[in-house]
């Protein structure tokens, strides 16, 4: 009997290459991912309030360059990272190496994975929705990829004026916080969209936290204010 092959990769190869391009700089503190280092122990914060993280298997897909792999790892969670920007994956790598931390990266779609037998306690995707061509069948792929009783964590932008003037005007054209082009108005996420998807994925929504980046003091925090960047915990329930 043979098997089906895995369905195509939901990726955007344009979106894929503007960030490989800039790979190298990802561990730059004070580089283009500057906002990615400092939402990063928000993010881990988290997931560590709403799962239990050490002895977790854990799956960050879309790991870029490994801030929240490895930042799991050091949690005590045994991580894969994936994904398909394969300069991502070889930063990753290298950095991961030189910390001594075991991460088992590799350049793969979600999809394929969810095609074979690996299922995981918690699976991250942060600030990869946004740039998918088809988040809804993302969200499905989360969901075959985690335990029944598993977590789910997500992180995105909202879609409204209010992110518009401040994730895509200032910190791209203003304070040049991102790479021009990094976001596309019309690729946010509501929030309402995002819970729908994920109901229809078989994944609960538990809680939902936005987050405040400033700036100015280089400070971030959770509110309850999902108005921007928004963290969503989502429990895959039984069939």
């Amino acid at each position: 009997m043979s098997l089906e092959p895995p369905p195509p990769p939901n990726a955007d190869h344009g979106e894929l290459s503007k960030f490989d391009a800039l790979a190298h700089r990802f561990w730059d503190p004070h580089g283009e991912f500057r906002p990615l280092h400092l939402l990063n122990p928000v993010r881990l914060g988290f997931v560590a309030e709403h799962a239990r993280v050490a002895g977790a298997r854990a799956l960050d897909v879309g790991c870029g360059g490994g801030l929240l792999s490895e930042a799991l790892a050091h949690a005590g969670a045994r991580v894969t990272g994936i994904d398909l920007a394969p300069g991502m994956v070889e930063v990753a790598r290298l950095h991961a190496a030189e910390a001594g931390l075991d991460i088992d990266y590799r350049v793969a779609a979600a999809e394929e994975l969810a095609a074979g037998t690996e299922r995981f306690d918690v699976v991250t995707c942060m600030e990869m929705l946004e740039h998918v061509p088809r988040p809804q069948h993302m969200l499905a792929t989360l969901s075959a990829l985690v335990r029944p009783g598993g977590s789910v964590f997500v992180s995105t932008l909202n879609r409204n004026l209010k992110s518009f003037l401040l994730a895509i005007v200032g910190a791209e054209y203003v304070l040049k916080l991102l790479p021009r082009g990094t976001h596309e108005y019309d690729r946010l996420i509501r929030p309402s969209e995002l819970a729908r998807w994920a109901r229809a994925a078989g994944l609960a929504p538990r809680a939902m936290a936005g987050i405040e980046l400033n700036p100015y003091t280089e400070s971030c925090r959770l509110t309850r204010d999902p108005a921007v960047n928004y963290l969503v915990y989502l429990e895959r329930v039984e069939a």
